[in-house]
């Protein structure tokens, strides 16, 4: 069957079934004009690949044999080759592992990563998310890091449009879980972008806590405490997120904080307690996560004048080790907060352990059925 007579005669015109997927027919003939000698059939074959893949998990297997076409149309001279190509790439790596890693064997990351040096925003962003759609496969992390990707992420954490922003937190959150990868995200030094998307975003959104899950995996690093300790209102960016995020969000928060006390108390414990961290540490104790409830004991402790208890007359309870704190803070307003805070806390866990009693007690005494 000849596919090649008409730049035309693509899938667009093909037959499809009543549920609306292509046909064998019409698949078998877009596989072929993806791999025609002629740059506009190329095109057009790869955009039918992004449209009947969009929405179609089946249709993405059944395209993956366009991969290794679609990966070479990278390199064309042409910006529409090379969009129309990417963007099918994209589709076709949306919940689709052997995908994902099919592309990356494909030789694909090196014609992504100099997309970011074309000066197009639309490409760049483009480009973007596809290596954040990338790095959500474990397998290929390390290589995507090796690839030279990760200071063009980060420079796009500042210069990038709205939805490349968000994408490079994605792809840099996927690829912190590697410790090499780690190193290199540290030497690019995206703390201060990080901070200023924390500051200009929703405490409660994904982004939000992408970016503090890759600030906690930081500042497990001498050169990321540094640098949050530096940046002008960086801790602060993380204790409104412990106070105001949600429960995920907080529990990163919380684990950044405490991960900097604890290698270093001396230098990171008043850094911490200036920005009014108390508060939201006292509701994390009751109405946190369990892990963070544990976190932030831990880190209410290290806190303390003296990380451990004073006496066996005075045993290490939170109200100690929060009235112990108190008196170090300065400001009236501040040790008011917390004070305050102390209170409503107590309340709320006596609130708490009624709630949990009386649900016992239904659970022991179930309501007497009438016998018939």
């Amino acid at each position: 069957m000849d596919y090649s007579t008409s730049p035309t005669t693509t899938v667009s015109s093909a037959a499809v079934t009543g549920d609306h997927t292509p046909t064998t027919t019409s698949i078998t003939r877009t596989l072929h004009l993806i791999n025609h000698y002629d740059p506009l059939i190329k095109i057009q074959a790869a955009k039918d690949i992004r449209r009947l893949t969009k929405t179609s998990q089946r249709c993405r297997r059944q395209f993956s044999g366009a991969i290794p076409a679609l990966v070479s149309m990278l390199r064309f001279p042409s910006v529409d080759a090379k969009a129309a190509a990417l963007l099918a790439l994209l589709n076709l790596a949306v919940q689709d592992e052997e995908n994902k890693i099919s592309i990356v064997d494909a030789g694909a990351l090196e014609p992504i990563v100099s997309f970011f040096q074309l000066d197009n925003l639309n490409m760049e962003e483009h480009a973007t998310a596809l290596l954040a759609t990338l790095s959500a496969s474990p397998v290929k992390r390390s290589t995507i890091g090796a690839s030279g990707a990760i200071p063009f992420l980060v420079e796009t954490l500042n210069s990038g449009t709205p939805q490349a922003k968000v994408d490079a937190v994605m792809a840099l959150f996927n690829l912190a879980s590697e410790n090499d990868n780690l190193n290199l995200i540290l030497k690019a030094q995206p703390i201060p972008y990080l901070v200023n998307i924390l500051n200009s975003s929703k405490k409660s959104s994904k982004i939000s806590e992408r970016c503090t899950a890759v600030l906690e995996s930081l500042v497990g690093f001498e050169e990321g405490r540094v640098a949050l300790t530096s940046e002008e209102g960086g801790v602060l960016a993380v204790v409104e997120v412990l106070e105001r995020g949600s429960p995920q969000n907080r529990e990163h928060a919380v684990g950044t904080l405490l991960t900097m006390c604890q290698s270093d108390r001396c230098r990171y414990r008043e850094p911490i307690l200036k920005e009014g961290v108390i508060p939201g540490l006292l509701e994390l104790t009751v109405q946190g996560t369990p892990n963070s409830q544990t976190k932030a004991h831990t880190l209410l402790r290290l806190l303390r004048e003296s990380p451990y208890p004073r006496s066996e007359n005075e045993p290490d309870t939170l109200e100690n080790i929060v009235c112990d704190i108190i008196s170090q803070i300065g400001g009236e307003e501040q040790s008011g907060n917390a004070k305050q805070m102390l209170a409503d806390m107590v309340q709320v866990s006596m609130e708490q352990s009624l709630r949990h009693l009386q649900r016992r007690a239904l659970v022991c005494n179930p309501s007497e059925v009438s016998l018939k």
